[in-house]
Formats: C-alpha cells, structure tokens, sequence
C-alpha cells in the first residue's frame, strides 16, 4: 500500500461515518435545511422534481421578452429574522434591499408615506406615520388606535378562542372603512387571505411582530434580482462549494422504511420502476398535499396528522405582469387602497437587444384571488392597467407591450384556526423522519420566514439526533422596553 493510500483510509472511513441526509423538496425549507446541515459537516444529498430549486420561491422564463420573472412577488420584513440569517449564511443577502418607508395611494390617489419616527420608542414609532394616512377619516384612525392598543394588550386565552380577525374587528366596533381600507389590506397582503377568513391569532403576529414590537420589524425585504437567479443559481454554487449533492429534475415516489425507522427514499428509474437509496435522515420539505404522497399505508399509519394536512385549505395569489415602453411611476412599490390590484412593484428595465426599445417591467399582486378565477384573463390585466391609469398620468400615456397573469392556486395555506390545529411539529413518531414546510408548526404562517424556521427546526432535530446538538434558529427581534410593558404574550 503507498503512503497516500494509507492517508486517504481514515479520511474514507470518517467519510463514511458521517451521517446521510435526503432533503425531498428545493423550496425554502428544504434550501434552509440543507444549510444548516451542511454546515455542520452532514452529508447532504438534496432532491427535486422541477428543474430549478426555489419551490413556490421560483422564477420562470416569459416566452416573449425572454426575461426570467417570478410567479410571484416575494417580500420579507425586518421582522424575519431567519429568513435574514439563512440569506446570510447562504452568501444571498446581497440580492434583497432594504425599504424603510412603505408607499400607500388612498383613493383619493394621493400618495401616503409610512414611516418610523427616528424619536419615538416602539410601539409608538410608527404612530405619527399612521396618524398621516389620511385617505382614512379620523374617526376609522381613531378606531384603528384603539383595536391596536387591544391587540397589544391580547391574552393568550382569547387567541386560542378560534375566532377569526374579521368577527373580532366587528365585535371591537370597527367601521367598514376601518376593516376595508386598514385591516383588510395589510392582513391580506401579509397573509394572503381575507379577514373574514384569517385567524385572531394569526392577524394579531402580523401588527404584533410585524409593526409593533421593535422600530425595524415593518421594514421591507425585496429581491433585486429574479428569485430563480437567488435561490437558483447563486445557492447552487454555494451547495457545490459546501459538498451539497443536488439532484434536479429527480422526484421522489416513496420515503422507504417501518413504523419505527426510516430506511431512505426511492426514486423512479424512468422505466416504471423504484431504485431505492439508503439514508439515516429524511426530511420531507414538501408543500402539505404533496408530502402525504410520499408514504404508503403502512408509513402513514405512524403520521395521524396526514389525512387532515392533506385537507388543509389553500389561498391563492395572482400576479399581474406589466411591460410599458417608459416608467409609469417613480416608486420603487406602492401599496393601492380600494382597488382590484393591492401592490405594484417596479422590477426593473430591460432590452431585447441595442436597436429595441428599452421595456419597464411593474408587477401587480393580488392575494387572495379567489374571485377572479371567474373573470377572463385579459378582462383582469385590463382592469388593472386602467387602475394604474388612474393614479399616473405616465400610465395613460405609456404604451402597454406585453402583459401576462400567473395565479398560484394554492400558494400558501390559509391561516384559518381550523389549519392552525393540525400543524405538525417537524420531528415525527418515526425515528430518521422529519417535515418541514411554512405549512408545518413553526408559529408563524405561512411565509419564507416560516419555511426557513421550519428547515432550521429539522435541521436541529437531526443534529440533536446524532449528538451534535446547536441552535440554528435565530431569536425575534428584541421588543423595545415599552413594547415588552404593553405587550401581554
């Protein structure tokens, strides 16, 4: 045997030792699982069936423009502290910007600036901002005053209640003005869903962690770049510098094992048949539907959660894609009150090539888009262009060269209290298995922050498992010593 032969023997056997892990999904929560584990040595091999990772996270490629554009806006706030931590650790941070003042246009079609007073300690800081949205009459401000201070001040018992935050608004006397122009818009671009429909519990993270606890949780993280490009491309490179195996377009149809122990996944071998592969550790990072397909009968027996996480209820979102031959607004967002489109972001401006006009590129979102599964595409791209008419004149001069509309039929699960109870926790009755997903417990819905809480709560749970216990899970944002007097759970 040479000398390198006998060196490269105990790095073999080390090799060998250390424990194998099988992500089964490449959105956010299996991405955060992924680094989290790779960072603490563990062999990780990651799966997808789609041929770019990024789950609901992704981007795709317009036909016509050539241009890689997300299904849909994806949008974090200060108060996400691991989706911050996992862009960090991931080399990614620089492709999200920061935006301290938010943009509403009443309306009226003025424009409203929201903003945090540089003297004021939070919950307070944001209450001259608030008190200047003036596309609200001052008796919905007062109103939505006081509802805060009651959110503040909301014990644990009466989250618990099940009620949802429209039943809520009503019993606290809050004028359809309020609920319309205030409550409804922020929830339901927060959590994709009506306030009719969104749990007490759920609204009350949203103004709590999001606006009131700390001075920097309101404001806003935007990509800079398409999200295929972040979670794509850039975390790719990372993965293959860090030992990560990525397999692309390669769907999993079974996690193998008992109702005692995982034993692997097998994958299909393109001829109808399994090929099986051996791992100590699987995580199923799957949206809920998905992730009961992965077991049979008899795996599934040991996971009573399945059958009523298979059921969840869903809430869509719907993106309207703009192309205008010159920029209709100076603003990187604005937030639209009283209208069919609810935020309006600026993507940028390409160019096909030297001799093509140059186009701007805006995205409408619209959460919670049930109702227009019922209107005609381009009846719905009509009714937002003219929107946008209305509040520029830019607009209505501009010439509109391409449009197209994506609905996520499904693109999150819906907050609702009924959903809330059948969360499951990440570590499962089957020792090697976990789940992870923003649709499982993380005490967050559902958002890239939740989905990366989720990839570090797996993460941790595996760790934990092999005697190599971390925290990987970044805390909240530190409350403010008032907000900490104010705030009761």
């Amino acid at each position: 045997m040479s000398p390198a032969a006998g060196q490269d023997a105990p790095r073999d056997r080390a090799e060998a030792q250390r424990p194998r892990v099988a992500i089964v999904g490449g959105g956010l929560a299996g991405l955060a699982a992924a680094v989290a584990l790779a960072e603490a040595d563990v062999r990780v091999e990651l799966f997808e069936s789609r041929r770019r990772l990024g789950g609901r996270a992704s981007s795709f490629r317009d036909p016509l423009t050539d241009e890689l554009i997300d299904h849909c806006q994806h949008v974090g706030m200060g108060c996400c502290t691991n989706l911050t931590d996992f862009c960090r650790r991931a080399g990614i941070a620089d492709c999200f910007r920061t935006e301290h003042v938010l943009h509403f246009i009443g309306r009226d079609g003025k424009q409203y600036d929201f903003g945090a007073s540089p003297w004021l300690p939070a919950p307070w800081h944001l209450a001259p901002a608030f008190w200047r949205l003036k596309y609200l009459s001052p008796r919905a401000r007062r109103q939505i005053g006081r509802a805060m201070l009651r959110l503040l001040r909301m014990r644990n018992q009466e989250l618990a209640s099940g009620m949802t935050m429209g039943h809520w608004l009503r019993r606290e006397r809050q004028s359809p003005e309020a609920i319309e122009n205030f409550w409804g818009i922020v929830l339901t671009s927060a959590l994709s869903e009506t306030v009719e429909r969104a749990s007490l519990a759920a609204s009350r993270k949203v103004f709590v962690d999001g606006f009131l606890a700390s001075r920097s949780a309101y404001h806003m993280q935007v990509p800079s770049v398409p999200l295929g490009e972040i979670y794509g491309d850039r975390l790719q490179r990372w993965f293959e510098k860090h030992g990560v195996l990525v397999r692309l377009s390669t769907p999993v149809r079974r996690v193998l094992g008992s109702l005692n122990r995982v034993q692997g996944i097998s994958l299909a071998d393109g001829q109808g048949g399994a090929q099986p592969r051996e791992f100590e550790f699987v995580v199923a990072a799957l949206p809920w539907r998905q992730t009961a397909e992965l077991f049979d009968s008899d795996m599934a027996a040991g996971l009573p959660w399945l059958g009523a996480a298979r059921s969840m209820d869903s809430a869509p979102i719907t993106g309207v894609h703009l192309w205008y031959d010159r920029p209709i607004m100076q603003l990187p967002h604005v937030a639209l009150i009283g209208r069919l489109g609810q935020w309006v972001f600026a993507r940028g401006t390409s160019q096909a090539d030297e001799s093509a006009p140059p186009r701007h590129y805006y995205q409408v979102v619209i959460s919670a888009s049930r109702p227009l599964s019922a209107v005609d595409r381009q009846e719905t791209i009509s009714s937002v262009a003219r929107e946008l008419g209305e509040i520029w004149p830019e607009a209505r001069a501009a010439k509109l060269l391409h449009s197209r509309m994506v609905t996520e039929p499904e693109a999150v699960f819906s907050p609702t209290a009924k959903n809330e109870s059948v969360r499951p926790n990440q570590r499962t009755p089957i020792e090697g298995l976990l789940v992870a997903g923003d649709w499982t417990a993380t005490g967050w819905p559902a958002t890239m922050e939740g989905a990366v809480r989720s990839g570090y709560l797996a993460a941790e749970r595996i760790l934990q498992a092999i005697g190599a216990p971390r925290s990987i899970v970044v805390p909240d944002l530190p409350r403010s010593w008032f907000a900490k007097m104010l705030i009761e759970s």
